[in-house]
């Protein structure tokens, strides 16, 4: 389902107004949930139902089109469906939870997909109804067109390495970035060389229960030094705060030719005989 109207982001008002609309489907992928659903949410488990997979060193991987396909439609969810997708809302990386069901579902040419705002901690605050227990929906037939533009391979990455001139954001701490620390999934400590950090946790605010804006985005992007051109590449660990990178460069400032790593620093550094950067 292709729609240009449909927003990237809608908030609880917006979803409240439409819980009982037709073709209208609130996907919970929170891990775990708690505190109740939003009426007539399915859940899905974001960390154990099977949005992401291993391949090879990557952690965090994007599983074949035709396992989504029965994922999604296990769920009542088909090609006519518009999804809306909640998090806890805790904080940025949460956010992700949404944001990498969100680029999933673009990948696989679904592009009637939204997150909402604030996750369930803004559903919540926003005064938004809250059922015990998620829905169950008959299951259905989901269809996929895959795509590959909004996806950086590994050979994508040494590319861009080798020629030096495509934007690479790192979505870690800084800490990570710079090899001071290092996540459990990355063999070791530092950065794909060249690129430049943005730390996710400013684009969202846990406290407003909102992303920030197009503008905001666009500043941040602008004081780590990250052009926003020549299609650029953004990658953490696994493949889940760079959704939220993501998500904010591509779907809410507008970048165009953003692409996601899945593979990240866990698939990156697997390999000894791949440079890594570090500072010092």
């Amino acid at each position: 389902m292709t729609d240009s109207s449909i927003s990237p982001l809608v908030d609880a008002s917006w979803l409240k107004s439409r819980l009982d609309s037709p073709g209208i489907v609130v996907l919970d992928v929170r891990t775990p949930p708690a505190g109740g659903f939003v009426p007539g949410a399915v859940h899905s488990d974001y960390a154990t139902a099977g949005w992401r997979t291993v391949v090879g060193g990557g952690a965090g991987m994007l599983p074949e089109a035709g396992v989504l396909a029965e994922l999604i439609g296990s769920l009542g969810i088909g090609n006519g469906d518009h999804v809306v997708l909640v998090a806890a809302g805790a904080n940025a990386s949460d956010m992700g939870n949404a944001t990498r069901v969100y680029w999933t579902f673009k990948m696989l040419g679904h592009d009637a997909v939204s997150v909402l705002d604030g996750g369930f901690a803004g559903w919540v605050a926003a005064g938004g109804p809250v059922n015990p227990l998620p829905a169950e929906r008959k299951p259905t037939s989901f269809s996929v067109h895959p795509r590959t533009d909004l996806r950086a391979t590994l050979d994508d990455v040494a590319a861009a390495v080798k020629a030096g001139t495509v934007p690479l954001h790192d979505a870690r701490s800084a800490e990570q970035f710079a090899g001071k620390a290092k996540s459990p999934q990355a063999r070791a400590p530092g950065t794909i060389p060249g690129a430049v950090n943005l730390d996710i946790a400013p684009l969202f605010s846990a406290a407003e229960h909102r992303f920030a804006s197009p503008d905001t985005v666009k500043a941040m992007a602008g004081q780590a030094d990250l052009p926003l051109r020549d299609q650029p590449i953004t990658f953490c660990n696994t493949g889940h705060l760079a959704s939220v990178s993501w998500f904010a460069l591509s779907e809410i400032a507008g970048v165009p030719g953003v692409r996601l790593y899945d593979g990240s620093m866990s698939e990156w550094s697997a390999d000894p005989e791949r440079p890594l950067q570090t500072e010092g």
